[in-house]
């Protein structure tokens, strides 16, 4: 038995997603027979960790502070063991165009884009570049927060004036801005066990219902999204997403169980979106549903999660 912190909450626009994910956490963890610390992870959370001094943490927060390295580092100073991946991979997953040059480093297959911050639309005139980038790009678009997660800041643009205002939209929530082809298909999505040979969970489909797409809404509301494990795609299909999950990971040098997000567009072809260093463990997330699939259970991934934790190397 070890004495787990459950680090949750937060500052992050998730934070009641991480409450969430940090209950389901801390209930799976008392059945395995550990002993749980929950720790909101607030101002105070130095202080909590040096007093209750776990054996280990298991960190179930979501967006800034919590997938960007940030508490990483932390538990680094703290020499607390951690799970997910390390510091510098969590600051690589969380920054989309740093995880999008690197995924084409590695031969990862990603949507053609352009990114901008602030400064470029305040005092370079890059507003001036719309009509080129939808020209090359085409229409529809994707635009989105360059540092944020749950789809929260994300736009489609169907529409040549609608660019503008989907571009300061994003900037709402960060002060940098990736514009994307989109990408029409299947919303797929692959978690992967980093041991020294990954291997990967069964593919688990989004189907939002009433949303144009898995949108912060469709994510975590019940009834508004079917997660399923699609039926129709063979043997050779599973393998190739696997293998280019296991590719996207590891080109991040993650840790522990990712998620990696995949389209799978009309002609068959696999397009990576991102990777979610930690995946959301509520009753609506992906993660748990390929657990469940895969018929290992919950308390399983969170046991193996816990035997993955580790300190940065």
């Amino acid at each position: 038995m070890s004495r787990v912190a459950v680090l949750k909450g937060g500052s992050s626009l998730e934070r009641e997603v991480s409450l969430r994910s940090g209950t389901n956490v801390e209930m799976a963890l008392a059945r395995l027979g550990h002993h749980v610390i929950p720790v909101d992870a607030d101002q105070y959370l130095v202080r909590v960790l040096r007093d209750e001094r776990p054996d280990v943490a298991f960190i179930a927060l979501h967006g800034r502070g919590g997938e960007d390295g940030t508490v990483q580092e932390i538990l680094e100073i703290l020499r607390i063991p951690y799970t997910g991946s390390g510091v510098l991979a969590s600051e690589r997953a969380m920054d989309k165009v740093v995880s999008k040059a690197l995924f084409r480093k590695a031969n990862v297959p990603v949507p053609d884009g352009y990114a901008f911050g602030k400064e470029a639309f305040s005092k370079m005139g890059a507003a001036d570049t719309l009509p080129e980038i939808q020209k090359r790009l085409g229409l529809p678009l994707c635009v989105k927060p360059a540092r944020q997660g749950s789809a929260l800041g994300i736009s489609m643009v169907r529409e040549p004036g609608d660019l503008g205002g989907a571009i300061l939209n994003a900037m709402a929530y960060d002060d940098r801005v990736l514009v994307e082809r989109l990408i029409p298909g299947r919303e797929l999505a692959v978690s992967v066990v980093m041991t020294d040979e990954p291997w990967a969970l069964p593919v688990i489909e989004a189907v939002p219902l009433g949303h144009d797409f898995y949108d912060f809404e469709a994510r975590y509301t019940p009834g508004e999204c079917e997660l399923r494990a699609p039926g129709d795609l063979d043997d050779a299909v599973v393998q190739e997403a696997a293998a280019i999950s296991i590719a996207a990971a590891r080109a991040l040098e993650c840790r522990g169980i990712p998620r990696v997000d995949l389209i799978l567009d009309a002609e068959g072809h696999f397009w990576v979106l991102e990777v979610n260093t930690i995946p959301g463990m509520t009753d609506t997330s992906l993660l748990p549903k390929a657990a469940e699939v895969a018929g290992i259970g919950f308390d399983r991934v969170v046991a193996d999660m816990l035997d993955l934790a580790a300190l940065d190397v």
